[in-house]
Formats: structure tokens, sequence, C-alpha cells
């Protein structure tokens, strides 16, 4: 084998492994990235996870990119160990189907009518189909199907650039001596290891070894233990995505080896264990092996080890534990007063798949959202009766409120430079637009936490009435922070409807309010300092009904097409329309004043 024989190998690979990427890549487009989404959403029972990782595994043609999407998944908390443990399984069974199409290279023959059916002619019109599809279409999915027709003709042109390359090997007594070798398990285990390391792809070793058994130097006996280690070697992008990722994410990476390791060390007891009483035919005389024999080889090993490792899944969940111990958390400390809040993780690597990406975003923003209303009606209750722990969770809410803004913001900014439709855009933008509002929300927490400190320290002492009136406003703040909070959450257009005519009647509230303050100030039935306390109170009730109408509104507008804020609200006002009218006119009656 020459240089020139050499340097066709590399060609051959080279092809080969753009091919396959550019197959999966098309293949991702055509699913919308929804297979992500699928592979989140449903894998709910083992048996539906190994399904469904197969399915998404086949479709994408790569078992480390699906086992990546996991930790990703698992890292933010999207899914749990236990689940993630049956798509990593289904994901090994997935990648094998990569051999079966590379198998299509036998079609056909060299001369007559046969030679229609043969590779060539195949890869040359898919490939024909494909370019006229990707440079002149119209139809954005043909040109996504004519670049996955491209990716196919390549990888099979590479693929049997890589078989003629080889071809001078099947008179080499050498190199038939050196596969030889590779009949002890343990050799040829640490070759597929090696091979698969450096290419970082399984699908691409199996391709490699296929292409190799063109020459009839590889035997049942040498495949085996190799097909075998290719599975442990495609562990390390896996690992190597982990890298940055929680104790969970991390978990979930090692499973990826656990797997394929304690699935060699099964098989390769069980299989050798029989063979050394019974003695397989195919096992002997070294006789070779061919492509569609690894097809096979590699699809019944894959299936044979998960049926073994299947039983023990919470077993392997539990074997992670040994290598990434959870750590003891620590004692508080008496002098401790705030509640530490975990953030919810928004993942890189989730970036090139829009849909997971503002999925995931939704989920923080939730979180941050319940976190906010929560102890919003802990500073309610704060004017009333202070509590000093109560205050410090506030504040360490109202920080971790903040942290959630410019992580979301930030993020959510790149996530617009993604290719994104028309829904996804709109989605982004209320995302966008709201995470703003609840972060001030929490800000006006805390300013009435300070406003309850106030009163604690200075013992101000309000009036029957100030009470009454703070009672009503509060009662009033309750209502539509619940309400916009719900209606965001549910993505209710109708309750958003109902935040509006609130708001307006909140505003009177405040505004009645100051006025009647200002008229006991005068009548000395208020001070001074009772009346900065009070106004600060009735200010901050202000901006948070303003915030909660801003989010409303948003969430309208999104499903109105559009976000002009201004106009919106001058239209309702405008118009006072008899829905509009009636809520208002019952929200006057809920929320009165007595004197």
């Amino acid at each position: 084998m020459g240089i020139a024989n050499v340097l066709a190998l590399f060609g051959g690979v080279a092809l080969f492994l753009f091919g396959m990427q550019l197959m999966g890549d098309g293949l991702k487009k055509v699913a919308g990235n929804k297979l992500e989404l699928v592979l989140w959403k449903l894998s709910g029972t083992p048996l539906k996870g190994i399904v469904l990782g197969t399915v998404v595994t086949a479709v994408i043609q790569s078992s480390s990119a699906t086992s990546a999407m996991v930790v990703g998944f698992v890292n933010t908390g999207m899914m749990t160990v236990v689940q993630s443990i049956s798509i990593v399984m289904g994901a090994n069974i997935g990648t094998s189907i990569t051999g079966w199409l590379l198998c299509l290279s036998l079609l056909g023959g060299k001369s007559g009518w046969l030679s229609l059916l043969s590779t060539d002619t195949i890869s040359a019109v898919v490939a024909f189909i494909g370019i006229i599809w990707l440079m002149f279409s119209k139809s954005e999915n043909k040109k996504k199907i004519g670049g996955i027709m491209l990716g196919f003709a390549v990888l099979m042109y590479g693929m049997e650039g890589m078989g003629e390359a080889v071809e001078p090997l099947k008179e080499s007594a050498g190199f038939r001596n050196m596969l030889t070798m590779f009949d002890n398990p343990l050799l040829g285990i640490l070759v597929g290891i090696l091979i698969t390391a450096l290419l970082q792809s399984n699908s691409a070793s199996v391709g490699i070894l296929q292409a190799i058994s063109v020459t009839g130097a590889v035997s049942y006996a040498a495949a085996f233990p190799m097909i075998m280690g290719m599975g442990i070697g495609a562990s390390i992008p896996v690992l190597l995505s982990s890298v940055g990722a929680n104790r969970s994410g991390k978990r979930t990476a090692l499973i990826y080896l656990l797997i394929n390791v304690l699935g060699t060390a099964a098989c390769t007891a069980l299989f050798y264990g029989i063979n050394a009483f019974v003695h397989f035919p195919f096992m002997q005389n070294e006789k070779p092996i061919g492509m569609v024999g690894i097809a096979v080889m590699n699809t019944l090993y894959r299936v044979a080890a998960i049926i073994l490792l299947a039983p023990f899944t919470k077993r392997l969940e539990r074997m992670t534990n040994i290598f990434f111990r959870k750590p003891e958390a620590p004692q508080p400390s008496a002098e401790k007063k705030a509640e530490a809040f975990e953030i919810v993780p928004l993942e890189e690597r989730f970036l090139e798949n829009p849909v997971i990406a503002l999925m995931q975003s939704r989920e923080a923003l939730l979180h941050m959202a319940a976190l906010t209303e929560t102890h919003l009606y802990r500073s309610f209750d704060l004017i009333g009766a202070y509590d000093e722990e109560a205050a410090a969770q506030i504040i360490a809410a109202e920080e971790a409120a903040d942290r959630y803004e410019d992580m979301l913001g930030t993020y959510l900014i790149k996530v617009t430079g993604k290719e994104l439709n028309h829904d996804h855009t709109l989605e982004n933008s209320l995302y966008l637009h709201t995470v703003g509002d609840f972060e001030r929300i929490s800000d006006h927490s805390v300013n009435l936490q300070e406003a309850a400190l106030e009163i604690h320290e200075k013992h101000v002492q309000f009036s029957p009435e100030a009470l009454e009136e703070l009672d009503v406003m509060r009662a009033a703040l309750h209502k539509i922070v619940s309400m916009t909070f719900q209606a965001f959450r549910e993505q209710d257009l109708a309750l958003a409807y109902q935040v509006e005519p609130l708001e307006e009647r909140i505003d009177s509230l405040c505004a009645t309010a100051k006025l009647n303050h200002v008229a006991r100030l005068q009548m000395q039935v208020c001070t001074l300092e009772q009346g900065f306390v009070f106004n600060d109170i009735i200010g901050n009730f202000e901006r948070i009904a303003d915030h909660c109408s801003n989010i409303a509104v948003a969430l309208v507008e999104l499903h109105a097409d559009a976000f002009d804020t201004h106009e919106y609200l001058n239209g309702i006002k405008s118009r006072q329309d008899a829905q509009f009218r009636k809520l208002y006119e019952q929200y006057c009656e809920e929320f009165a004043f007595l004197s």
C-alpha cells in the first residue's frame, strides 16, 4: 500500500465524516429542532426513553450528540438522572443504524443494467437532485432535504473511496497478520477505544471497519472486540461535554461510559464463556466478516448489552454517586437569616436549538416569577408584623431576581441571533419585555420591607383610617399580582385582559389615599413622619400595579403580533368599552374605602 493509497484513505475518511455531519445536520433542520423537544417531553418511562433515544440517534446519526443533549437537560433540571439512563441506552442502539445505511454501498453491479443500481449511480443521482434543490429551490424544506441528499452522497463517495484505498491490502500478508492480533479480546477492545477516541464518532469507527472488511482480512474474532471497544471510545466526547456541568450533568455523562464499559464486560464474559464450550463456527478458522456481518454484529451486541443492563437502571444511577458524592449541606449558622435560592441554569449548548433554549428560558423565568410573587406577599405581611427572618429572605430573593434578570437578558439576546421562526421570535420578545418587570416587582418588595423596618424601628402607629386604606390596597395588589402571574404562567389571555381595569382602580385608590392622608395631616390625626412612610408604601403599591399592567399588555400584544404598549393602553382607555367598564365597576365595589 503506497503513499497514494494512504492519502486516498485519508481523503475517503474525510469525505465520510463530512457527509455524516452534513446529513445529520440536514435531518435536524428538517425536524425543525423538535427532536430534542420530543426527547425531553416524552421520556416518561424506561421503555419509552429507550425507544426515543434510539429514534433520535438514528436520525441525527450520533449517540454522542444525543447523550450530550441529555447531559444538558439534566444539568438544567429539565430531566432527572434516572430518566436520562434509558435515553442513553437507546442512543447506544440507535448509533448502529449507520452501519446498515453503509451496507447500501454493496448494491448493484459494475456492468449491464445492474450498474443502474450500483452505489456510484445512486450516489450520483442523489447528489445531482440534492444540489439542484439546495441551490435553486425556493422552498426551505426542499433546500434542507437537498442538504441531506448531498450529505448522503458525500458519505457514500467517502465510503467507496476508503474501500478502493484499502483494496491493495487484500494481498498483504502483513496486514492480515496485524489484524489477527486483534483476535485477542483485550487488545481488540483497546484498539476500538483508541480509534473512536480519535475520530470522536462511533458510527465513523464502525464505518471504517466496514470499509476495511472488504479486503477479507477482518475476521469475526477480530471485529467483535473492536466493536465493543468503539462503544467505550464514543464516551469520550460525552464526558467532554459535561465539563462545566453540575453534579447531575456529570453523573449523566458518566452513565454513558458505565453502560458501555459494563455492557462490554457483561457481553465479553457471556459470549466468550459460552464460546469456550459451544465453539461458535464463525469464530473459528479466521472466517472473514463482511460489511453486513459487521452491521449485524454491531446491532446485536448493542441490543444484548441494553437487555442485560436495563433491569439495573436504579443501580446504575446509584453507582454514579460513588464517583460524584453529594456534598454535605453545611449547617446554617445562627447568624444566617436569608434562604439560599437555587438559580435555574441556562445551558449554552441549547442555543443551537432555539426551541429548547426558549423552553428552558421559560422555566427559568417562571421560577423567577414564583420567587418574586412569594416574597412580595411576605413584604405585604411585614407592614403589620415585622419579622427579621422574613425580611432577610425577601432581600435574598431580590438578589436572586437580579441574577435571573442578568442571566436571562444575556441568554435571550443570544437566542435572538439564532435562526428563529415567527412564533419563536415573538416568544423571545415576550420574555425580553417581561423579565425586567418581574425584577422591578422584586425591587419593590424590598422597598416595602424597608418601609416596614422603619415602621418597626420608629414605632410608627397609623390611624385606623390609614390602616383600613392600606388593607384595601394590599388586597387589590394581591389580586392583580395573582392574576398577572397566573395569566403569564398559563398564557391566559382572558385573565390578562382583566388586569388593566384593576390597575386603573388601584391608581384611583392610591390617589384617594394620598388625598385622605393629607387631610389627616392637616387635622393632625397623623404626623408628618407617618405621612412619609405612608406615601412611600402607596408609591410602591402603584409601581407594582404598573409593572403587572406591563406584563399583561406584553402577553396580549404577543398574541396580537405586536409590541406597541402605549397604543394598546391608549386604545383601551379611549374606547372604555363595555367589558372594561363592567370590570372596573366590579373592582370599585370589591375594593373601596369605608370612609
